[in-house]
This record gives C-alpha cells, structure tokens and sequence, in this order.
C-alpha cells in the first residue's frame, strides 16, 4: 500500500494559516539527477504570479513548504520597462528528489536580509570599463573611449574585446572599492591587499570567454563595445549589455551584442551573443606565457586551462550547453597575446549560448586542474539537466 508523509501538509497548512487564510500558488522543483543541487537559479515569470487586489508582486516572497523558511529572492525587469517580469530564487534539493516552495505575501520586517554580492556598473572614472562580480569572482571588459585612446596615440587605453578577470578572494563585493582605491592611488588593484588583484592580462587575447569568427585558417575580433545597459544587480544575479560596431571577418559583416549575466555563487558569468554574419562562433581563453595544461572536453562540453599564474596557480573554462560545442584547437602563435585555446560554438536562430569564468588557487576553493574539470564536469552535467519547475 502506497503511503505518504503528512508532515509536509500540516506545514502547508500551517503556512496557509499564519498568512490570514490566503492561498498561495505552490512551486514545485525537481532534481532528476543523482547529485545534490545548489546555486542554481529558478525563474518564475510573474505573469504567471496570481495577485489578490491588495497583494504587489514587490510584497510577494519564497516560503519552502518543510521549513517554513523565506528564501532569498530578486524580482527582474528584463525588457526595461518599469515592470518586474521574473522573480529568482535559488532552492537546495537532494539528488532525485523534489521540493515545494510557496508564493505569499511577506511583510517587510519577514523579508531576509541581502546583500547585493551579484554587482555590475559601467566604470568612467576608470576610462569607460564595464565590471561585473559576484561572490566568486569578477571580470571587466572595455568600452570606446579605452579604444579611442589607442587609436589617437593617448597612453592609458585599451583596444580590446576581450574579458578580463579580476581575481578576488573574499565573498564581499570589491568593485567599488577597487575603482575608489585606484582614483587615489593609480594602479591600487594590481596589488593584493587581503582581498585579490588584478594580475590578468589581457591584451588583444580573448581573455576569458572573448568571441572570434575564423575565416580559413585566420580569427577575427570585434573592437571594445560601444554601448551598453545594466539590467538587474541583487543578491542572486546581475544582468547587463553590451552592444558592438559591426566588424569585418574576411568580407563578412558580423554585428555582435552579449547578454551577459552572473549568478550567486557560480564562478561562471552566462555569455548569450546575438550575432549575425556567421553560423559559428570561436569563443577563447588566453594562453598568456603558454605553460599551462589544456583539457579539450568535447563530450562534456568544455575547454580548460589551467596554468601557472604570478606566486599561484590558475584555472579558465568555457562551457557550452546543449551540444552546440563544434570542435576545439589550441592555437598557438609567436604573435604577442594571439594565441588562445579555442571552441567552436554553433549559432542558432541568431544566438550562441556558453559560459565563461575562472578560478583561482588563492580563492582556496579549487587547488588542483583536477579540482577545476571537476567542477566544470559537474556544472556541464546541471545547465545540460536543469531543475525541473512547476506552477500550480
């Protein structure tokens, strides 16, 4: 005889009692794999939110059925137009298993606490860098008046369309303060004070997870970006665009625009690249002095490298979902920040999906390249079986 526990009902009802009677839309979330899952993030769209009269979506929070817990949650405007569109929240589910949260009204002082550990800005205190982070780890990249420089023979600039890393160590958000120490002593972010530097150069290289088009046996690279618009920044996840000059791949006009987002505690930012004028792109990771250990996944779905990097040790990936990676080579040239190890990246209806991140020894939580594949092993297995969601 088929039996089931009712603890997880007298809990709901419980719920449904402290919040005055008033029923909540229940979300279901589903693990089908055999491992453990956290950090990752299941969207709600809030046209599918049903409001009483007196209820606003802003009011509206996560509760787990079992625990009676309010989770975490960011509302996102996506399209910008002053209206929240989907709602965030990151649960913790055991292997092959499912969990149930609800939707309610939540008074602000039962609201959690936040952090805004998932931040992004355009910088132009500092040229025109655009910068990201979250609990992990951080990147910029770089805009016109960095290229402007460079053209016009100005020292200080930057001509590149590469992603930069910016290696931190500490959970807290260091952007800001970062930028702040460099207005009053040039340079501050290159020296680790406690918290991570900046020692990751980039150059003309695609850092990590810049995008090329290869024409024969030739890559070809965009500019720095040329506009951009900062979507969402909160305690789950930042969301920005950038915008890029149409470039030329060998007679091929390539117009190009990321949508770039990072989750809490991922050490890999999401790259979505509208794109045009091509039906593959090259997405790279830098080689710097070249004496790093390649791993060429394809079955898996990612590129790493791991490397000796200043008094530590270095790992960089790009990952790609859905079997869409093509192939991968390591190129490697005598021309200056040129060689990068690359994967082939299909477009489809206008778009290429990978992710693109690092990590780094001193961070302490990966000390090994075997440690770093096995993360991304692992993070390939999830974004290919993500969490299975339901609304009733």
């Amino acid at each position: 005889m088929k039996t089931t526990s009712i603890l997880p009902i007298l809990i709901l009802c419980l719920i449904l009692f402290n919040c005055g009677g008033k029923t909540g839309q229940i979300i279901t979330v589903e693990n089908t794999l055999d491992v453990p899952r956290s950090f990752e993030t299941v969207e709600i769209s809030t046209s599918d939110i049903i409001l009483l009269k007196e209820e606003s979506i802003e009011n509206i929070g996560v509760i787990d059925v079992e625990t009676n817990e309010v989770l975490i949650s960011q509302l996102v405007d996506t399209d910008k137009d002053g209206n929240a569109d989907v709602l965030l929240f990151q649960p913790e589910i055991k292997a092959n298993s499912q969990k149930q949260y609800m939707l309610s009204k939540i008074e602000a002082d039962e609201m959690p606490e936040t952090i805004e550990y998932c931040y992004s800005r355009f910088v132009p205190e500092r040229t025109d860098d655009y910068a990201w982070e979250n609990n992990k780890v951080g990147f910029r990249t770089f805009g016109p008046t960095a290229q402007k420089m460079i053209e016009d023979s100005i020292k200080g600039g930057t001509l590149s369309s590469g992603i930069d890393a910016w290696l931190k160590r500490v959970e807290y958000p260091i952007i800001n303060k970062w930028y702040k120490e460099d207005q009053v002593e040039k340079g501050a972010y290159h020296k680790d004070k406690g918290e991570g530097l900046d020692n990751f150069h980039v150059g003309i290289s695609r850092g990590v997870g810049g995008i090329a088009v290869k024409q024969d046996s030739t890559y070809y690279i965009s500019r720095n970006f040329t506009k951009w618009e900062t979507i969402t920044t909160g305690p789950i996840r930042t969301s920005f665009v950038l915008e890029y000059a149409d470039w030329d791949a060998k007679g091929q006009k390539i117009s190009e625009t990321k949508h770039i987002s990072l989750d809490y505690g991922n050490n890999l930012s999401r790259f979505e690249i509208e794109i045009s004028g091509t039906d593959a792109i090259h997405v790279g990771l830098t080689l710097h002095e070249k004496d790093g250990i390649d791993t060429q996944n394809k079955d898996a779905g990612f590129i790493s490298y791991w490397e000796p990097h200043d008094d530590s040790e270095l790992g960089t990936a790009i990952v790609v979902p859905y079997g869409n990676m093509l192939s991968t080579e390591l190129f490697d040239t005598p021309i200056k920040d040129w060689s990068n190890l690359y994967t082939e990246v299909k477009v489809n209806n206008g778009k290429a999906i990978y992710y693109g991140g690092f990590g780094w020894k001193k961070a302490k939580e990966f000390t090994s390249k075997e440690g770093w594949n096995n993360y991304l092993e692992a993070f390939a297995l999830k974004i290919n079986n993500p969490l299975v969601v339901s609304l009733n």
